[in-house]
């Protein structure tokens, strides 16, 4: 049922956006008096699901849910019409019209999309206000990955500034130094003292290469194992990173000890894997993998446990805990728990991402009351609105360097990736969010001059005004052609990556 609800909002999303793109093409063409013979939502190659023609166009909803198209008279798309472009140049088509025009023309699908996302984000703000929290409204300080360390930042320190500017929000730090290239910082430090610390330049590929992410949060005191999570896959035993141990042989975790196991006949565990529970028969000689993927529970920890200890540091936070473990990886750390009132200690091998693979007891952030509901007139809300449709993009732009690394081409991901940004219970302010920040992208995407993109086709107007000749329709059609086989190799790859992470993990 959430991979239903999450694929509905992702559906309804994009047919959203794609028809209002298209609808931006199309009414700058009707304006300028260009005919537009088809306007589809989805591709409908072979057969449409629906079709209809209203005075010289013909309205459709195809079977392919790759996005949507106008095809408009004497212009060479997607749908290769040479047929059509062989013929005489008719008044109404689309090249014999000034190249201006033609230029406003493929530019208002761009334009919409642009349009259309600070809209929302002016609604979504006027309807529903925003949540902000002021760093130096908060009593704890932040929680701060511990790479950054190196740097004189700790968990406790407060970042009340960046770049001068006062932090609104938290999140807004590791933005700054991921994608806006910002890295002055303003920092209260737990005792009080105040220091501008200037990161390095590089610091943002630093800090992704390391996965040093999120690079601050709030502080919270979540320290009681809640159950055990598989650090990564292992096909040989048929456990996937994210599973969930329920029971081994329709016991409960906390009544069976993990050394003792090899004394079973058999060993069946109930695991929970997303939405389905499923059963996974483990030999003795396996065992030994088991204990690989769900380090934490191979060592002795229960569920329950509450930790108090590692490597004979006290834990308080979270993040004194995680702290610990980064320092620990690719080794063993003494884990002090309170069980039942009682005081054990377990010695737990530490993976090489600082993980002993199993979830805490969330419990609210200590600043919880820091937080600061922030209503908007609808004035005001234009020019929020406004800020964070802008903002979005900047953000959007800057985090495309990271694509050129091996790090940030294996993240890429397609439409599960997307679908992943929605819920898995409906709620009408993330889907709008969330639709604003698709919507944003797309503008973003669709010009960049890549052949059969709507930024492919500006790059020939604009060296046709420039040199005021056209570029011949052959070189036209052969761009056309290239562009649509890096699309399908940029969509193959990033729904790849989807598909790969879902049965490999990732």
């Amino acid at each position: 049922m959430d991979f239903l609800i999450k694929a509905a909002q992702l559906l309804l999303s994009l047919s959203i956006l794609v028809v209002l793109h298209e609808f931006g093409h199309y009414l700058t063409a009707r304006y300028f008096k260009i005919r537009v013979e088809k306007f589809y939502l989805f591709f409908n190659p072979w057969f449409s699901i629906f079709k209809k023609k209203i005075g010289e166009t013909e309205w459709g909803i195809g079977w392919l849910p790759l996005g949507g198209y106008v095809k408009i008279s004497g212009m060479v798309d997607e749908s290769m019409d040479k047929e059509q472009m062989a013929q005489p140049i008719q008044p109404w088509e689309f090249r014999a019209k000034p190249a201006w025009q033609r230029l406003i023309v493929m530019i208002g699908g761009v334009v919409v999309n642009l349009i259309v996302g600070v809209l929302i984000y002016i609604f979504v703000v006027f309807a529903w206000g925003e949540e902000q929290i002021h760093t130096e409204d908060l009593q704890a300080g932040l929680s701060i990955h511990p790479y950054m360390q190196k740097y004189g930042l700790e968990s406790g320190d407060n970042i009340l500034a960046i770049e001068d500017e006062e932090v609104l929000h938290y999140a807004d730090i590791s933005s700054g130094l991921l994608v806006r290239n910002q890295h002055k910082l303003k920092v209260k430090h737990a005792n009080g003292e105040i220091e501008k610390i200037i990161l390095p330049e590089g610091i943002d590929y630093e800090v992704f290469k390391a996965g040093a992410f999120p690079v601050v949060g709030l502080r919270h005191k979540s320290t009681e194992i809640n159950y055990f999570s598989a650090i990564a896959n292992d096909e040989t035993i048929g456990i996937k990173s994210g599973d969930a141990i329920v029971q081994i042989n329709d016991t409960d975790l906390n009544s069976i000890e993990f050394n003792n196991l090899d004394k079973l006949e058999k060993v069946v565990l109930k695991i929970a894997r997303e939405e389905d529970t499923l059963e996974v028969i483990i030999k003795n000689d396996e065992l030994k993998n088991l204990a690989i993927v769900y380090p934490g529970f191979g060592a002795g920890l229960k569920e329950g446990d509450k930790i108090i200890k590692v490597n004979e540091e006290d834990v308080v936070y979270f993040d004194d805990f995680s702290d610990e473990l980064f320092h620990s990886k690719n080794k063993k750390a003494a884990v002090t728990v309170l069980r039942k009132g009682e005081k054990i200690t377990v010695s737990a091998p530490v993976t090489e991402n600082g993980k002993l693979g199993f979830y805490t007891i969330g419990v609210a952030p200590i600043d919880k009351d820091a937080y600061q509901h922030i209503d908007y007139s609808f004035g005001a809300s234009i020019s929020r609105g406004f800020s964070r449709g802008m903002t979005t993009l900047s953000d959007y732009v800057g985090q495309l360097k990271f694509i050129f690394t091996k790090k940030g081409a294996s993240s890429i991901g397609g439409f599960g990736a997307i679908g992943n940004l929605f819920p898995p219970t409906w709620d009408w302010q993330i889907f709008w969010l969330n639709t604003a920040l698709i919507s944003i992208i797309l503008a973003f995407m669709n010009i960049l001059p890549i052949p059969a993109l709507d930024g492919g086709h500006v790059v020939f107007l604009l060296y046709e005004m420039v040199t005021g000749k056209e570029a011949p329709q052959k070189v036209l059609e052969y761009a056309q052609m290239v562009g649509f086989f890096i699309l399908m190799a940029l969509l193959l790859y990033a729904n790849g990556n989807d598909i790969y992470r879902a049965f490999f993990g990732g």
